[in-house]
């Protein structure tokens, strides 16, 4: 989660540039599940993490959130995917730049921090306090949420590792979030889907996380239709 990536959608103030979508996600996915969604008005989707996020390492168009619009739009869903991840950044960054980051009036956030916490060792009792700070604020705002888990390096020790991997599950728990265990499932480790650093993954692990978290983006997403049809109707 190292800074120094070379293009962002949405910046560390107070550049900014709109990525464009890369079209590669169509394949991955059989079907129209958001077919209904035909004509409805776009949702916003705001990414909000670190350099996971924000595409460390990748150009434009191979990051997490320009290949999740693709993989929602191809389903139907008429999405916008915000890239609002800063690299390097700790779960209290992210604490401070909240207000920052929900200028953009989302509908829905995506969470995801932790990674460079548990890098530097930081105590999971500040992790637990950040993220609670953020969900807290979210649930305020009465916004839609997935919150996304991490895991602590494993040479950190037993102890390091079973707290803060803990903080994750009880904070969804406690704010009654929806939940995606391990932000990098499926891509962790695995030196064909990840950068030469082994942390960041390349194009092809971005596409993989994006296969395996958007079945847990669709209820939310079809619960917020259902919320604005009522509003509407």
């Amino acid at each position: 989660m190292a800074p120094g990536n070379q293009s962002r959608t949405m910046p560390t103030p107070p550049a900014a540039a709109r990525l464009g979508a890369l079209l590669v996600a169509a394949a991955l996915f059989a079907g129209a599940p958001g077919a209904g969604f035909a004509g409805a008005q776009t949702f916003k989707l705001l990414a909000f993490g670190d350099s996971l996020v924000h595409g460390y390492g990748l150009t434009a168009g191979e990051d997490f959130p320009a290949q999740l619009e693709s993989a929602l739009r191809a389903r139907g869903y008429p999405v916008e995917v915000i890239n609002a991840g800063n690299s390097g950044d700790t779960t209290a960054a992210g604490r401070a730049r909240l207000d920052w980051a929900l200028a953009v009036d989302p509908d829905l956030v995506l969470v995801e921090f932790g990674g460079n916490d548990g890098l530097r060792g930081i105590e999971p009792s500040d992790t637990y306090r950040n993220l609670d700070h953020i969900l807290a604020r979210l649930a305020a705002e009465g916004l839609a949420v997935l919150f996304t888990g991490m895991r602590a390096p494993r040479n950190l020790g037993e102890d390091y590792v079973a707290e803060f991997d803990a903080v994750f599950p009880r904070l969804a728990d406690k704010h009654g979030v929806a939940f995606y265990p391990f932000f990098l499932d499926g891509v962790a480790l695995d030196p064909r889907l990840n950068q030469d650093d082994g942390i960041h993954p390349n194009a092809a692990g971005v596409a993989v996380l994006v296969e395996r978290i958007v079945p847990a983006l669709e209820p939310l997403l079809r619960g917020l239709a259902a919320r604005r049809e009522a509003a509407d109707g």
